[in-house]
């Protein structure tokens, strides 16, 4: 901003229905240059709209998908090519909806930019959020189809595939990020997801990096991973899998030391924090200042996998707002992580922050 723009944003923080003569007035300007400077300010994101409404400042912004999550289970050992005796559930879903509601459980100030259809399912995701996230940087688009989320389970709780309808984030564009900047502007941490288009995803990336707005990175999976610029400068933290990180790091990883060459690759293209999920063998993490390590999980009986690398990334993100070093957020996300696994919802209806320090003292301590 300069000097002008400062001085209107003081104005309008001390008397937000101030008119754009009074500004003019107090600022010495004509009437159109104040009005030019207001709509500087709108698409900077430091006002929302013409009705000079400050963004209300938020610690995490979560931006990207939200979707009806579809579990099938098989009873007994899965066939292929053959009908199975199976149970279904159905809940709430998204990587950024249910990294905001894990955070939201937690107490974390978290707002959550997504889109949904105008059908039963899209309302339904909306309410069921909203007791935990503020949903109004989301959008209901009145003609689509909300997003669904299909995975099948082996008897054990393990993914054995999963199939995915999200045609709907087809419709955001850059203008539509633009006029909700107001959103990033005002949040301690933004947590993008890959579901938006390559264009969108490096318009984001580079804007936060212009406005120093932290960021982290947790791709939905490995092919959407692909749609991530080969430049990260402004990434804070990429949190990603196995499969994620060669996509990305153009590497096959074959043992633990692949795991950190692929981390260190993914630093050279500017993260600052990496973290490579290793399933039921924990992570490694990884930062651009030497600090690297290992951490495996303690061991506990898997209710359902679905849900568990979410809730690893709001664990981290919830340590890190807390001012915690990078190992100690590790181990906040892989206590985070084994609530999940131990229940059958995508989100652990019984997760709050006395249940994750409990987990985290019991186990790290």
């Amino acid at each position: 901003m300069n000097e002008k723009e400062s001085l209107i944003l003081q104005l309008i923080k001390e008397d937000p229905f101030m008119t754009q003569n009074e500004i003019a007035e107090k600022t010495g300007l004509s009437r159109s240059a104040a009005a030019g400077y207001i709509s500087s300010l709108v698409k900077q994101g430091k006002l929302l709209g013409r009705a000079y409404v400050l963004p209300e400042k938020r610690n995490i912004l979560c931006v990207g998908g939200a979707n009806v999550d579809r579990k099938i289970q098989v009873i007994e050992n899965l066939q292929y090519g053959t009908s199975n005796p199976a149970e279904s559930a159905q809940s709430c879903g998204g990587v950024a909806r249910n990294i905001a509601e894990n955070l939201g459980r937690l107490g974390s100030d978290v707002s959550l930019l997504t889109v949904v259809g105008g059908d039963h399912e899209g309302i339904w995701l909306l309410d069921s959020s909203k007791n935990f996230v503020d949903i109004t940087p989301s959008h209901v688009f009145t003609d689509r189809t909300t997003g669904t989320y299909t995975a099948v389970l082996d008897e054990r709780g393990e993914m054995s595939i999963a199939l995915a309808d999200m045609s709907i984030y087809d419709e955001i564009d850059y203008d539509f990020i633009d006029k909700r900047w107001g959103y990033f502007a005002s949040a301690e941490m933004v947590i993008l997801d890959t579901n938006f288009s390559k264009e969108v995803l490096e318009k984001i990336i580079r804007r936060c990096e212009e406005e120093e707005i932290r960021l982290c990175i947790t791709p939905v999976s490995a092919p959407k991973v692909k749609k991530l610029p080969a430049n990260l400068n402004g990434v804070t933290w990429l949190i990603a899998n196995k499969d994620e990180a060669e996509a990305l790091s153009g590497m096959k990883i074959e043992n633990e030391g692949d795991f950190f060459k692929s981390a260190e690759m993914l630093i050279k293209k500017g993260v600052e924090k990496v973290v490579i999920t290793r399933g039921d063998k924990g992570l490694i993490f990884f930062t651009n200042e030497g600090d690297a390590g290992v951490l495996l999980p303690p061991h506990v009986k898997v209710a359902d996998v679905t849900g568990a690398g979410d809730s690893l990334v709001a664990g981290i993100m919830f340590a890190d707002l807390k001012g915690l070093n990078t190992e100690n957020a590790c181990k906040i996300g892989i206590a985070c992580s084994m609530l999940t696994l131990q229940s059958q919802e995508t989100v652990n209806p019984e997760l709050n922050h006395s249940r994750l320090q409990d987990t985290f003292k019991q186990n790290f301590n």
